[in-house]
């Protein structure tokens, strides 16, 4: 649909890396399912990443453990459906987004479980000036990406599922099990074609999720996406990310602040672990995720700070100004979390001097 995607925001996974599942596809001598663009085995290493024998390099898409990327995908080559599920910022949703990517070639079925969806946004709803013209007819229904994917073959995805409504949430039981559609307006079926599966993300830790019920959960194969292991692999996380969306976001071409990314994902591991990284204090926890995705918002809000405000390069005042807001969700709860870790924890740290006193400076100011 695009020649250029330079002006584009944040290009779909298919757009952006178009040249790496080409090269991908050309090199792939693994069997593939019926209507899948690669085989599992190309898929796991579109994520993984890694060079291909003609020097295509792939870049990693994920930073973890191949064999729950292996389980996740060859879920997919089966008839169940996948639910990945975790705490806010483990790319739940950017796996999700890469594999219908690799497997479809097309990332945009997509249904944002939301409290107020329907089950029209599962299933199917009605252009309304059609209905009333010309009564229930093919031409007046209006197919959800769910359905849209049941034709096509391909991957329909669900974020957030648990946000849904518990009986929005249970059309799926049936469409999941038997794969068919009913429109019974219509008296008629939409059965799925060879190639089509669901990806469900949810979190367990939010307020105001739904639970699924347990007719539902057996509808899934559940893949854990866990936090990262170790500081230093959290550390790559954001630093390549960081990198990525410095470039979406035309920030000046620099090198990614190692330093400044390893000191916030220390705190931030700190903070969410409840003890420091050598295990011999004892923490609170704040209310918020202080997940890794809030890492990378963190370090390019400063970024952007450093560009268009200071030099360019990103200083410890510059961190501290998204920092604060991270940590800080509830006014009095996690404040007195941050202050408390400020004096007991950042201020004696060699080094961290800066820091600790630009941190100190917007708490006493705010």
């Amino acid at each position: 649909m695009y020649d250029d995607i330079s002006g584009i925001l944040r290009p779909r996974a298919e757009l952006a890396y178009a040249h790496e599942l080409e090269a991908l596809a050309q090199a792939d001598k693994h069997p593939r399912p019926t209507n899948w663009r690669l085989s599992p085995w190309a898929i796991v290493h579109y994520l993984i990443g890694g060079p291909l024998a003609d020097g295509t390099e792939i870049e990693p898409k994920y930073y973890g453990q191949r064999r729950l990327l292996e389980v996740a995908v060859a879920t997919l080559a089966t008839d169940r459906a996948l639910l990945l599920i975790g705490v806010p910022g483990t790319a739940k949703t950017w796996v999700s987004e890469h594999l219908a990517a690799a497997i479809s070639g097309d990332s945009t079925l997509l249904v944002q479980g939301t409290a107020g969806a329907g089950e029209e946004s599962l299933r199917y709803g009605w252009n309304y000036a059609r209905l009333l013209a010309e009564g229930p007819s093919e031409n007046a229904l209006v197919p959800s990406p769910v359905m849209c994917a049941m034709q096509d073959g391909k991957i329909a995805r669900v974020e957030e599922l648990t946000r849904l409504p518990s009986d929005v949430q249970d059309a799926l039981i049936t469409l999941l099990s038997e794969k068919s559609l009913p429109v019974p307006e219509l008296n008629m079926n939409v059965d799925a074609r060879r190639g089509f599966n669901l990806i469900a993300t949810a979190n367990d830790r939010d307020k105001g999720i739904n639970e699924l019920s347990s007719a539902l959960r057996r509808r899934f194969n559940t893949v854990v996406m866990p936090l990262p292991a170790t500081l230093e692999e959290e550390v790559q996380i954001v630093k390549s990310r960081v990198e990525k969306l410095g470039q979406q976001l035309e920030l000046p071409a620099t090198a990614a602040p190692v330093k400044e990314i390893y000191r916030l994902v220390t705190i931030f591991r700190e903070l969410r672990s409840g003890k420091t990284e050598d295990g011999r204090s004892r923490l609170k926890s704040p209310s918020s995720t202080l997940s890794t995705a809030e890492a990378i918002s963190v370090i390019n809000s400063g970024q952007a700070l450093a560009v268009h405000f200071g030099d360019g390069a990103l200083k410890a005042h510059d961190l501290a100004a998204s920092l604060t807001g991270a940590i800080v969700k509830d006014p009095v709860q996690d404040k007195q979390v941050w202050q408390e870790y400020l004096e007991t924890v950042l201020r004696t740290r060699k080094d961290w001097t800066d820091l600790y006193d630009a941190c100190k400076a917007l708490m006493e100011g705010g």
